[in-house]
């Protein structure tokens, strides 16, 4: 615990860098904290903060910088967040008219990381209950079935598998009649559990297929283009980042790859609102010198994916955590419209 005199000064030295981003002098905090002290009380304020590691002193400078400790604080306990100004939350809504679910998405993706100059990303809907509409099959070769998978929402998912033997054409149509009749409607990750004891009455050797067809089907519904990124190009001109060309290499690498991002953005459907990643608290190695600030939406009252934004751990948190908390009420808002 630190007394309140000295939260004011963290404050202030964090809200300063995050304006500068100049190592912050002693000499500075006393003109500008407010608090009337000399510059040896405040040298030994600071050497308080240091001491439990809230700041750092870099060695080519005699001021101060926070920590991820001491941006951690000042987020939980010193922040005050601005009110989105009303040409900003004009701007978001007009660009998230109801349309798509697909176009809602990247237009968030986009105003995220036009309102804030860093990355934009969104997790795409993972519907809860992963159901299906009707599943057919066409065989292609021997061994060798294409399913189609129809989603409640009219997407068709292809998706290429083998199996263990060759099916007749006549196999693969009861197969997919008995699906639909008994499970269209329903969601795939639980009917294995419940076709179990019927699969067993059924007539020649197809309960196989259609275990590998539920199992390739609840993937199908939950691949593709998970995560989408734009922006991301807006962090070669952050000057936090813009001397070290290897980090950024890094950086771009984890875009594309998309799969530490998604896990990370999967974190933040179990928080009820603005969820903050500073530095290492993200587990992803090439996002230690970076916060991700993250919220999720919602459809039908449900959480089926997040949004948020990636920068430099030297961000304005009180405009970027409104910006991200409102985009994703609004993005709730447009895909339960479509609904």
């Amino acid at each position: 615990m630190i007394n309140e005199r000295t939260q004011r000064l963290l404050k202030v030295l964090v809200e300063r860098y995050i304006a500068d981003g100049q190592p912050v002098a002693s000499k500075t905090l006393a003109a500008v904290s407010g608090l009337k002290l000399s510059a040896a009380s405040i040298r030994n304020m600071l050497a308080d903060l240091e001491g439990r590691g809230l700041i750092a002193s870099p060695h080519t400078s005699s001021g101060r910088v926070p920590t991820q400790q001491g941006y951690r604080l000042f987020v939980d306990r010193l922040l005050t967040v601005q009110p989105l100004e009303s040409l900003m939350l004009a701007e978001i809504r007009q660009s998230l008219q109801p349309d798509s679910p697909q176009r809602v998405l990247q237009a968030a993706s986009q105003m995220l990381s036009e309102l804030t100059q860093f990355a934009g990303v969104v997790m795409t809907p993972q519907r809860p209950d992963g159901a299906f509409r009707q599943i057919e099959f066409l065989r292609l070769s021997e061994c060798r079935v294409l399913m189609i998978l129809v989603t409640l929402e009219g997407d068709v998912r292809n998706h290429l598998f083998t199996t263990t033997r060759d099916y007749r054409a006549s196999e693969l149509i009861d197969a997919a009649s008995f699906l639909n009749r008994h499970y269209a409607g329903q969601a795939l990750d639980g009917v294995v559990r419940r076709m179990a004891q019927e699969l067993a009455g059924l007539q020649g050797d197809i309960s196989g297929l259609m275990t590998a067809a539920i199992q390739f089907g609840h993937h199908s519904l939950n691949a593709g283009d998970e995560v989408m990124v734009a922006g991301e190009g807006k962090l070669l001109h952050v000057h936090d980042f813009a001397g070290d060309l290897q980090r950024l290499r890094e950086l771009f690498d984890t875009f594309q790859r998309k799969t530490e991002l998604l896990q990370l953005l999967e974190q933040g459907r179990q928080a009820p609102g603005v969820n903050l990643f500073i530095g290492d608290e993200s587990g992803v190695m090439t996002l230690d010198d970076c916060s991700v600030v993250i919220a999720p939406y919602r459809l039908n009252g449900q959480v089926v994916g997040t949004l948020g934004v990636i920068g430099p751990t030297r961000m304005a948190y009180e405009r970027v955590i409104p910006i991200v908390d409102m985009t994703a009420r609004l993005v709730s808002s447009a895909l339960n419209f479509n609904e």
